[in-house]
This record gives C-alpha cells, sequence and structure tokens, in this order.
C-alpha cells in the first residue's frame, strides 16, 4: 500500500472529446492511476466535427469510430480503469441533449462514487464552446448531490506555454506557419482564466501524457506543434497541470487530488 496510497479512491474525469483527457491533464490520470487510484473518464462525444491529420487513417469516413479507438488506446497507455464513450453531437455539446448529458454524468457518479471529479474550467481551456457546455453539465450534476457531493477540480492551463511549444517547434523547422494547434492561436489557451490554486507534478508522467496524445493520430498529426517536441521539453513546458477546486459545498477535507499538489503562489 505505501507505494500505492490511493488505492480503493475514484477519480471521474468528463470531457467532451477523444484527446481532451491527454492535454488536459494527461500527466495527473496517469499520476493517479499509478498511485492506485481507479480513474474513470466519461467523454461527451465520439469527436466527428474534429479535423483529420491524414486521411488514409480514416479510410472509410468514420472519424467518430476511429477517434473511439483512439481514445481506448490512450486510456490504456494512461492507466484509465473505465473510459465511457457517449455518443452526442460533436460541436453542440453546449445545446443539445442537455437534459439527457446531465442524467448520464449523475448516473456515473451514483455508479462510481468518485472521490473527486475533474473538469474543464468556465474557460474550457481555450473557450471551446464544447468544453464549456460540459463545464456546465458536471457542474450541475456534482451540484444535484448537494453536501454529499465529491470535490470537483477545474483543469486550466496557464497562458503562454503553447506559445513556447510552438516556438520550439518552429526552431526545429516543424508545424504549420500559423502555429496554431487544430486551429487554435496558442495564445487562446488560458487566455482571461481564473488562476489555479494548485499544480500536481507530472514531470516523471510526461512521457505517458506525450504517448497518449500521440495515440491520437487524426488529431495530432505532422503539422502539430506538439509532434516536434521532445520529452524534456514536454517536462519543461507541459510538467506541470493545474486545478482549481469549485467552491460547491463538499466538505473540507483535502482531496486525493490536493494531496498531490502545491499551492500556486497568487500574482
Amino acid at each position: 500500500m505505501a507505494d500505492r496510497p490511493l488505492a480503493g479512491r475514484t477519480v471521474l474525469a468528463v470531457f467532451a472529446h477523444p484527446d481532451d483527457e491527454s492535454l488536459a491533464c494527461g500527466g495527473t490520470l496517469a499520476r493517479l492511476a499509478d498511485a492506485g487510484a481507479r480513474v474513470v473518464l466519461l467523454c461527451g462525444s465520439r469527436g466527428e466535427s474534429g479535423s483529420i491529420s491524414d486521411l488514409a487513417l480514416v479510410p472509410d469516413g468514420d472519424l467518430a469510430g476511429v477517434r473511439t479507438r483512439e481514445l481506448a488506446e490512450a486510456a490504456a497507455v494512461l492507466g484509465i480503469a473505465d473510459a465511457i464513450v457517449l455518443d452526442h453531437p460533436d460541436g453542440d455539446l453546449r445545446w443539445d441533449d442537455v437534459t439527457e448529458f446531465h442524467e448520464e454524468i449523475v448516473a456515473a457518479l451514483h455508479q462510481y462514487r468518485p472521490d473527486a471529479v475533474i473538469t474543464f474550467a468556465e474557460d474550457g481551456l481555450y473557450w471551446h464552446l464544447d468544453h464549456i457546455g460540459v463545464h456546465e453539465r458536471t457542474y450541475t450534476a456534482v451540484k444535484t448531490l448537494g453536501a454529499g457531493a465529491p470535490p470537483l477540480f477545474y483543469v486550466t492551463m496557464p497562458k503562454g506555454v503553447m506559445r513556447k511549444i510552438a516556438e520550439a517547434a518552429h526552431a526545429k523547422g516543424g508545424a504549420l506557419p500559423d502555429a496554431s494547434f487544430w486551429g487554435i492561436e496558442p495564445d487562446a489557451f488560458g487566455d482571461a482564466a481564473i488562476p489555479p490554486t494548485f499544480s500536481i507534478d507530472v514531470r516523471d508522467w510526461v512521457p505517458r501524457k506525450l504517448a497518449a496524445l500521440r495515440c491520437h493520430r487524426t488529431q495530432m498529426g505532422p503539422n502539430n506543434p506538439i509532434a516536434w517536441i521532445d520529452e524534456d521539453e514536454a517536462r519543461r513546458w507541459l510538467g506541470s497541470e493545474y486545478f482549481r477546486r469549485s467552491p460547491l459545498e463538499s466538505g473540507t477535507a483535502e482531496s486525493v487530488l490536493e494531496q498531490l499538489g502545491e499551492p500556486v503562489a497568487s500574482s
């Protein structure tokens, strides 16, 4: 038990698309799993509206099926025990199937009885409306449990991190000239986000995070800056993952996530 201090504990992560889990907090999920926690992932869509880095990866046109399989591979790399992929419409997660999605998250809370829940913050990492919708659905689902709710944590990313990764890729002669990630401006990540309150050191888990990201082959083609950085660079810029605890009533005890983290000094 000494090397698996979180044995018997469960963490539920709720995200929007296959690959969100790896980018947002793949290092933390792997660290939790290695510490003995049961990590459960609930993914709101199958990512059918996403980009395709190479059309040969989707010969039958079934991007949803391919991304679902990519997620299964990434989940295995990260040590995720259960990866549940829902089939809500990619691109409309904030507006469509609101009641159904809410009820599915509530059902997962009752089934798994997690000790902590992780999801997007209000900014959805970079103001993606699907991500914001998942934030809203998860918040309201956890809130229904009242004082018995598990602690809810929002994952965020400091502004400037993705810019550094893009600059490193360009220094090596790689990635698109516009420096974007999936067409997203690097400085959109973390822009105007509420500051985190603690970080988790995942430097030793960065190789797993990178390996999981690279399982998402349709999303991680040669034009993506992340494809160009090595493990040392990844440790430098992705070696800490950042969180903030929701003010929802859930007791004051330190949670499994906070046990792994270090406070972030307010600026």
